[in-house]
């Protein structure tokens, strides 16, 4: 082994124990919202339930799948999924390295690892949730490797296989479908072969691709959910994706960068200058190609639905990180012929070290002292996370397996706390208070579900967050809960004073109990003989 590749090779092998330093004391952190719902839709898969039959979401079923994979490995607590998404980070940053790697120098791979690695740690970016796009990352990766070696190859069954992993891509999001666009344009644009060998690649990857969809649309089928599944993941789907306006998207765009680039623009500064060196450099224009394309394709996934949310930047993180090790390289080859030797090295390790060390400075508290709930409460605020452990542990302990439950608002990590099942099918509530043509009808279907399911516990989420109720929202779901909790009785109120204090109020205390506060859960339990 070369003294470049084994060095190169041991930096690769301290980033993944540095970044699984800084996460493993952060592993037992509380689910958020998403964490809750892929850990639900998990919990059910390991029973034998499947997706979109007892609970619903527009999500691809596929990170559903790793979750139930995840929570059969690891445990079905937070420290199990964060453990999983330990793993799936540190084979990202060799996947990262791997596709660097293939394109460029080992320096170019030594430096988009690090870029990757010191990403993937932004608090800006949630990073302590187990996202479906961190499990879009490490298929799209891995199909893109066998892709830059099957247009070398050229060998038909490798374009198929690179279809099949860029496929699993959307069925764990569908914003992991923009990354095949990315391979077929790459294969019918490329100059590896003529044109009759270029469309049986393309047609051979778009094969490979397919074989994923098909399969868990054979599974639906065949388990008489099909019907259910096409709703959500398409047609409802499709609704959401299509609701915001252009002023509004350009409103979430500019939040979601104000978030994230004051601890995380040194190093997009230096994936900028990698990006031009595409104009002045030759060897890096020799790639200009695949990054260019690789580059829309990252674009085109975050701006999924043009909502932009921070955990949707995760899915730019590879390119930026190629383009950052892309930029030392350049300026590293302009420096060889310099007879300072102190600028010759300096200059390339300072413009490495300066931007990647920069936001692991800058949320340093975060990374290395504060403690998990600090932690949580600093990246989500006032949001209930915390609270729902509570909720959960005190309805699990207060029920037995058979018994439903119910939580009307989007706090589906409480169903993952009480091991419970829900009385209904919409976890989230979200879709119930949006301006879309199905908002109405899930309402009444949410209502029937619940009053034909009886449940034996309902937490009733009475924080704006959890419903982002708009003004001209359908409120029919509220009218209806004010009677419906005539058949219940109070035994639970969590309020949320400040990010230090929440108030829990349990039993008799609870019933006369009323919240100073706007952000408060309360409990009911089914009185005796109601119906």
């Amino acid at each position: 082994m070369s003294l470049r590749r084994s060095w190169a090779l041991g930096l690769l092998a301290l980033l993944i124990l540095a970044t699984a330093g800084i996460r493993l004391r952060l592993l037992g952190i509380p689910l958020d919202r998403d964490e809750g719902e892929y850990a639900y839709f998990g919990q059910l898969l390991l029973q034998g339930v499947l997706p979109y039959t007892q609970a619903y979401n527009f999500k691809m079923p596929g990170v559903y799948a790793i979750y139930a994979l995840i929570l059969a490995l690891f445990g079905q607590t937070p420290t199990g999924i964060h453990l999983g998404l330990l793993v799936v980070s540190a084979v990202t940053i060799v996947l990262v390295f791997l596709v660097a790697r293939r394109l460029f120098h080992a320096r170019v791979a030594a430096v988009a690892a690090a870029a990757f690695a010191a990403l993937s740690l932004s608090p800006k970016l949630l990073f302590t949730a187990a996202y479906a796009e961190h499990f879009v990352l490490a298929p799209v990766l891995a199909g893109t490797l066998v892709l830059l070696r099957a247009t070398e190859g050229g060998r038909l069954l490798a374009f198929l296989g690179s279809g099949a992993l860029l496929g699993a891509a959307f069925v764990v999001k569908q914003s992991g479908g923009a990354f095949l666009l990315f391979a077929l344009f790459y294969v019918l644009l490329g100059a590896h072969g003529d044109a009759r060998r270029r469309l049986a690649a393309s047609v051979a990857l778009l094969a490979g691709a397919l074989a994923p969809f098909a399969t868990v649309c054979l599974i639906m089928l065949l388990a008489g959910t099909f019907a259910n599944f096409w709703f959500w993941t398409f047609t409802y789907a499709s609704a959401y994706a299509t609701l915001t306006p252009l002023g509004d998207a350009l409103q979430n765009l500019e939040a979601a960068l104000g978030q994230i680039l004051p601890t995380s623009y040194l190093i997009v500064v230096l994936a900028c200058l990698g990006l031009a060196a595409l104009f002045w450099d030759r060897e890096t224009r020799s790639r200009s190609l695949f990054l260019a394309l690789f580059l829309g394709a990252s674009l085109l996934g975050t701006s999924a639905g043009l909502y932009f949310r921070r955990q949707y930047f995760i899915l730019l993180l590879p390119v930026l990180a190629i383009l950052a090790g892309i930029a030392v390289d350049t300026v590293t080859r302009r420096l060889s012929s310099v007879r300072f030797r102190a600028l010759r090295y300096g200059i390339p390790i300072a413009l490495t070290a300066l931007p990647l060390l920069h936001p692991v400075y800058l949320e340093r508290a975060i990374l290395f002292t504060d403690t998990p709930y600090q932690v949580l409460r600093t990246i989500y605020g006032l949001n209930p996370f915390p609270e729902s452990v509570e909720i959960g542990r005190y309805i699990r302990e207060r029920t037995s397996p058979e018994d439903r439950i119910a939580v009307v608002g989007s706090e589906p990590e409480i169903y993952f706390y009480a091991r419970r099942r829900a009385a209904t099918g919409y976890v989230y509530t979200y879709a119930l208070m949006e301006p879309q043509p199905y908002a109405t009808a899930m309402q009444r279907q949410m209502i029937h579900e619940i009053e034909a399911l009886q449940p034996r516990f309902v937490v009733f989420v009475g924080i704006w967050i959890s419903w982002l109720r708009r003004p001209e929202s359908d409120v029919t779901v509220f009218r209806w809960f004010d009677e419906y909790r005539k058949k219940l009785e109070k035994v639970g109120v969590v309020e949320i004073i400040s990010p230090e204090r929440t108030t829990y109020v349990w039993g008799q205390e609870a019933a006369a109990y009323t919240p100073q506060s706007p952000l408060w859960l309360m409990v009911f339990e089914r009185k005796d003989g109601a119906r």
